[in-house]
């Protein structure tokens, strides 16, 4: 009993540790990054979470009868991993382009000269309707995470319980883990975006801000995967 408990202890902190890895935060800082309350921020990491877990759940139990075939660097396990920088990638291209609907010109003229000036829209319906945290882009996001990691992950349980049910629990108590990792990481995300709330200019540029490292993380991570790891190569030759 004081085996078990010590492995789902450590597979409690092992969730927290993989919640908090840079693209999972990037990609769900561009949901957080949009809540004007901090509860809101919050709840994106926990519906991250359910995804997340939801995923390697299902993907574990799959995966177990046929562990024989599992490889953390087969061609499809790293496909899914590509996924993920194709996810950031468009994460972070919508947030800018948000980002852009938000900036409106007005043209100005004072004698002969003329000149623009830019201002970030103040209606306030639309605004709050565009800038309210999707939890169920959150869940999906967990989701393709989930998918990305559940070699890795069934791998891991496999060699911590060597029984389906010893798998599954560590799978969930991990996934408790990533609920709990990032609740407090997008917690903490969300704070400056809440503080600035009404300030649009400065949280309209942090928006930017974080759209564009997402984007410039998911083109690293495609060549990282698609070059470094060699995923391109395995591609060409299938």
């Amino acid at each position: 009993m004081q085996e078990l408990l010590g492995i789902l202890a450590f597979a409690f902190l092992l969730g927290i540790k993989h919640a908090i890895e840079p693209d999972h935060v990037v990609a769900v800082s561009t949901i957080a990054s949009v809540s004007k309350r901090l509860w809101r921020a919050a709840l994106t990491g926990v519906f991250w979470g359910i995804g997340h877990t939801a995923t390697l759940f299902a993907a574990g139990f799959a995966l177990y009868f046929v562990k024989e075939k599992i490889s953390e660097n087969s061609g499809w396990a790293m496909s899914l991993e590509m996924l993920v920088g194709v996810m950031l990638v468009y994460l972070g291209v919508s947030a800018l382009i948000t980002f852009g609907r938000d900036i409106h010109a007005h043209k100005h003229r004072h004698g002969d000269e003329s000149h623009s000036h830019f201002h970030f829209r103040c209606e306030r319906g639309a605004h709050e309707h565009r800038h309210r945290a999707s939890y169920g882009k959150s869940m999906l996001i967990g989701f393709v995470h989930g998918l990305a990691g559940s070699a890795a992950m069934a791998l891991l349980a496999m060699s911590q319980a060597k029984t389906i049910t010893g798998m599954l629990a560590y799978i969930l108590v991990f996934g408790a883990g990533t609920v709990a990792g990032m609740l407090l990481c997008t917690t903490v995300v969300g704070i400056p975006f809440v503080l600035t709330a009404h300030r649009k200019r400065v949280n309209g540029w942090l928006t930017a801000a974080t759209g564009a490292i997402s984007a410039v993380y998911g083109l690293y991570y495609i060549y990282d995967i698609g070059v470094n790891e060699g995923l391109f190569r395995l591609w060409q030759i299938g």
